[in-house]
């Protein structure tokens, strides 16, 4: 039976009429640490039936991405994975990486006739070469958005436990490098490491002097 995620990227289609429709996605636009990952993904219409339990990563556990990760990536499906590290993060602020790790993604889509990417959020990518659809909560809506975001999000949470075993102190591996508590507490004791957004406030506060109280 299809579900509502794939009957929204027919009505899609149509619409925008095209028969190439791929979804952009990202992930790690708010941790204080590591890349922001997005990536681009089509899945082909004889293969949906085999992804109706895909869905946003958000609403996932860890080990339903896992194994979707795994069945996704090893389909017959197209996808490309972008990343923006922390410094180019730090270069062109957070909006503007995220569009860059798109485009990276979507680089072998490029060249498609007639493909259309839904992105994820309100906005297109800017400097994105596809004809684009903006899709706010898309996630949660599109099954290529919602694929794209499972792999986005797989990518880089491995990306993170690698990133632990470089800088074992700071507990990557749990937090993802979101603010909690305990990295907040690392930040306090070690000071940031190369992998740090320094633009971000609570890193930007610990490596800038202030002569407020």
């Amino acid at each position: 039976m299809e579900n509502s995620l794939f009957n929204f990227d027919k009505r899609q289609a149509l619409t925008l009429e095209t028969n190439f429709l791929l979804g952009i996605d990202e992930a790690g636009r708010g941790p204080l640490a590591g890349p922001v990952v997005a990536c681009a993904c089509y899945i082909p219409p004889s293969l949906t039936a085999f992804f109706q339990d895909v869905n946003d990563s958000k609403k996932l556990t860890e080990r339903k991405r896992d194994e979707l990760f795994d069945r996704l990536t090893h389909a017959d499906i197209l996808y490309g994975v972008g990343f923006a590290t922390a410094a180019e993060i730090d270069r062109l602020n957070i909006l503007q990486a995220t569009f860059l790790a798109m485009r990276r993604a979507a680089q072998k889509f490029l060249n498609i006739p007639g493909a259309v990417a839904l992105i994820d959020g309100p906005l297109p990518a800017a400097d994105l070469t596809i004809r684009q659809q903006p899709v706010v909560d898309g996630d949660a809506k599109s099954l290529v958005i919602a694929a794209a975001s499972v792999i986005a999000k797989v990518t880089r949470d491995r990306y993170m436990a690698t990133l632990d075993k470089l800088y074992p102190n700071y507990g990557f591996a749990g937090h993802k490098g979101y603010g909690t508590a305990k990295h907040l507490q690392a930040l306090r004791e070690l000071g940031p490491c190369k992998e740090h957004r320094r633009s971000f406030a609570p890193v930007r506060k610990l490596i800038t002097p202030t002569i407020l109280p």
